[in-house]
């Protein structure tokens, strides 16, 4: 990974927020800077991979009528329901940690470890065939290299390539399901296969105990950060160039390829 700079976003945003700032910390991996985002969202929020079906997958007016958040992610993958989680990023030069799979596998490894440090037996999911962006919600069924427990999937996670630069982000779930987007799927959702941490452990894991243990197993696998705990200022500046985007309803919906900037 190399050295990079670890920020505990821990000020909950809206999902438009969320993809914007990740997306500016796509442009400045470009530029050769490494990032390890720890975040919240707020209110819930439905979020659809880039290359996703939704209005044809998803019940828009469902969507609509129950008052839901919803934002179209610069990464692939499927919809996940994001709500008592707590949500990474790691943005890097392409090159630094390896092909989109090994990248993949890495950092699960470090979200594994975390796990394994809370008290969940987690391991990775055997390797098995890429699920297509049109099958279903993102916790129905595991890809190879997922974290588990068990049979159940603990954390969900997508990536993206772009000018040089990777983002990679994902869901480590900790007390809500994924029934949501059961609900609002057409024609019914596949088996939720989603394990939140609190039913695992029986017990509530807070996004900051979630936050610390998730830094500490950086640490263990990529060393101390150049520094942490950044106010964020810039890369709020930055987000403001992507935010219309995340926020058009055309995009979230219909995924327009014309979109360059998302």
């Amino acid at each position: 990974m190399g050295e990079y700079r670890l920020w505990r976003d821990a000020v909950p945003r809206p999902g438009w927020h969320n993809m914007a700032i990740d997306r500016a910390l796509l442009a400045r991996a470009a530029a050769g800077e490494r990032w390890l985002r720890l975040y919240a969202w707020s209110p819930a929020c439905l979020s659809f991979g880039r290359h996703e079906p939704a209005a044809r997958r998803y019940d828009r007016a469902q969507v609509e009528a129950l008052g839901l958040d919803a934002v179209r992610r610069p990464t692939g993958g499927r919809a996940v329901w994001h709500a008592e989680e707590l949500t990474y990023a790691v943005v890097a030069p392409a090159a630094a940690l390896g092909d989109l799979r090994t990248a993949y596998c890495h950092i699960h490894i470090v979200i594994r470890d975390a796990l394994c440090a809370l008290g969940a037996p987690a391991e990775l999911a055997a390797a098995r065939p890429a699920l297509r962006p049109d099958s279903g919600a993102c916790f129905a069924a595991p890809a190879g290299g997922e974290v588990m427990v068990g049979d159940r999937k603990v954390a969900g996670s997508a990536q993206v390539r772009y000018h040089g630069a990777m983002l990679q982000h994902g869901s480590i779930l900790l007390s809500h399901d994924q029934s949501m987007v059961a609900r609002v799927t057409r024609g019914g959702a596949p088996a939720d296969c989603a394990a939140p941490l609190t039913g695992l452990l029986n017990r509530e894991v807070a996004w900051d105990e979630a936050a610390t243990t998730m830094a500490e197993a950086a640490v263990a696998h990529w060393g101390p950060p150049q520094w942490e705990d950044h106010d964020g200022g810039e890369i709020l500046t930055d987000a403001a160039a992507f935010q219309d985007d995340f926020r058009s309803p055309v995009w979230t919906w219909d995924g327009l390829q014309a979109c360059p900037t998302a």
